[in-house]
């Protein structure tokens, strides 16, 4: 038995037919595509076309908007950056200004406190150094005053009592020196005694002045601003009646206290 090769013979008709039937090329489907559009606008009516037109407009419209707010909106937001970069840069400013002000007031008000202490320090130096002064005058204004109530007592010649009008013309000239620098003499005779300005040396039996009184006085006192330089020597009488204690008027005594 014999094997036979067999042959396939396929019709012209079917080959064509399988050719119709195979898949299209990627360039025919486009050319497709493209003809079923060119078709449906052809298609498409002109109102159909107008709102066609129209809903692209709107979009490529609403396209452009949103490009244009998205921009906006970014540049806003960079300018409130700025903004409050601005504000934080103002409110420090602003502190640093206020503490500047505030160190001024302190350094003016202790510009003022040094100022007004140093015055005061030189008023109290220059009255220290005119008390001394005076302190050191005073027992030759003593002597001064001893000397002239002698020479009055004593017969003297004119030539003489010139001398001593002329002493008596300087110590006037320096007890003026005295007032100008605020000095005030204590010569209490006849006046209550008071330990605060005056100091006993002696005491005498007087039934005729008041107790405690200022009898003689031996060496005059002074005072400079109310401080007692040195206190007036005295003696004091005892014996007589009390000095009456003064009472103050209510009007006097209310207004005092005001």
């Amino acid at each position: 038995m014999h094997d036979k090769e067999t042959d396939v013979k396929i019709p012209v008709e079917d080959a064509v037919e399988a050719s119709a039937q195979a898949p299209d090329s990627a360039d025919t489907t486009i050319e497709k595509e493209a003809a079923v559009m060119a078709d449906e606008t052809e298609e498409m009516t002109e109102e159909e076309m107008v709102e066609a037109a129209i809903r692209a407009g709107e979009e490529a419209a609403d396209n452009d908007f949103k490009l244009k707010y998205e921009k906006t909106a970014a540049e806003l937001a960079e300018v409130r950056e700025q903004l409050a970069a601005a504000e934080d840069a103002r409110e420090t400013a602003e502190a640093k200004a206020a503490d500047a002000v505030n160190r001024h007031a302190r350094l003016q008000a202790d510009w003022e406190n040094y100022r007004r202490r140093t015055a005061q320090e030189r008023l109290d130096e220059r009255a220290r150094a005119t008390e001394k002064l005076i302190e050191a005058l005073l027992p030759v204004v003593d002597d001064m005053e001893r000397a002239l109530d002698h020479a009055r007592t004593q017969e003297l010649a004119d030539d003489f009592k010139q001398f001593v009008d002329g002493v008596d013309a300087v110590r006037s000239k320096l007890l003026s020196v005295f007032d100008g620098e605020g000095v005030e003499a204590i010569d209490p005779k006849g006046e209550a005694f008071d330990c605060n300005i005056h100091q006993a040396v002696g005491r005498v039996e007087d039934a005729s002045q008041y107790d405690e009184t200022v009898n003689d006085v031996y060496q005059k006192g002074y005072r400079m601003g109310g401080k007692v330089l040195r206190p007036a020597m005295v003696t004091v009488t005892y014996g007589g009646e009390a000095r009456p204690v003064i009472v103050e008027d209510d009007e006097d005594a209310e207004a005092e206290t005001e």
